[in-house]
């Protein structure tokens, strides 16, 4: 299963007035390993960043003077995320600028022709309703250290989202790339696991009484016929 955590950084928020893609931001994960494949882009959107913007992401119009337009890179960026499950945070907003990127160099792309899309901002809402579901309400809720980002970038977002969706859709805690630990994440290494004495005290084993063993049983039968543990194999 191979798919792409996908960030990007913008000159504003709505690409119908105009607004343009300035960094691509992409992280690879087959089987939920990180294989370091990554797609990083920033690119020269021909016109001015409104202020507000370079306040989130800090990225200037001086800094993109010398960057390639989003046409030179498409082609790249399509053979690189075709096939794939698109792995976004508020899917909309990126998926919008992305197809309106295609739309002003007149190509038949569209990212639902070419991906599937996974909006992890619908996924957190349902999980978790009535609270607070930004990328960095979801980093406090799963204990994720994104103390390091200090602004928006696309690349640094989309790292952080590859960590908060494993999370989110089986616990795995760390993020490992090849099969080896990444350091950044913490050390996992083998060396590193601590074995205890061969010599140390057996555990205790407590047993259930006869009056807990029938409230269990008692509580299984509360549940069901839909109760598995009830079930004779």
């Amino acid at each position: 299963m191979r798919q792409i955590v996908l960030d990007t950084e913008t000159t504003g928020l709505e690409p119908e007035h105009g607004h343009r893609i300035i960094e691509i931001g992409c992280v690879e994960m087959v089987d939920r390993r990180l294989t370091g494949n990554n797609f990083h882009q920033y690119l020269q959107p021909e016109r001015e960043i409104d202020a507000a913007a370079v306040e989130v992401h800090g990225i200037t119009n001086e800094f993109l003077e010398d960057k390639p337009k989003f046409g030179d890179v498409a082609q790249d960026f399509i053979d690189y995320v075709r096939g794939a499950e698109l792995i976004i945070h508020n899917a909309p907003f990126d998926v919008g600028f992305l197809d309106h990127e295609f739309h002003l160099m007149e190509s038949a792309a569209r990212i639902d022709s070419l991906c599937a899309v996974t909006d992890t901002l619908v996924m957190a809402k349902k999980m978790h309703p009535g609270q607070r579901n930004s990328l960095d309400a979801l980093c406090k809720r799963y204990d994720i250290d994104n103390s390091h980002r200090e602004l928006h970038g696309a690349l640094l977002d989309a790292e952080i989202l590859a960590d908060v969706y494993l999370m989110m859709t089986g616990g795995q805690a760390s993020l490992i790339l090849d099969g080896v630990a990444n350091d950044e994440f913490g050390d996992n290494s083998v060396d590193s696991i601590q074995r205890l004495p061969s010599n140390r005290p057996k555990l205790k084993v407590v047993h259930a009484d006869q009056q807990e063993l029938a409230a269990h049983e008692q509580q299984l039968k509360a549940m069901g016929e839909a109760c598995i543990w009830l079930k004779k194999h």
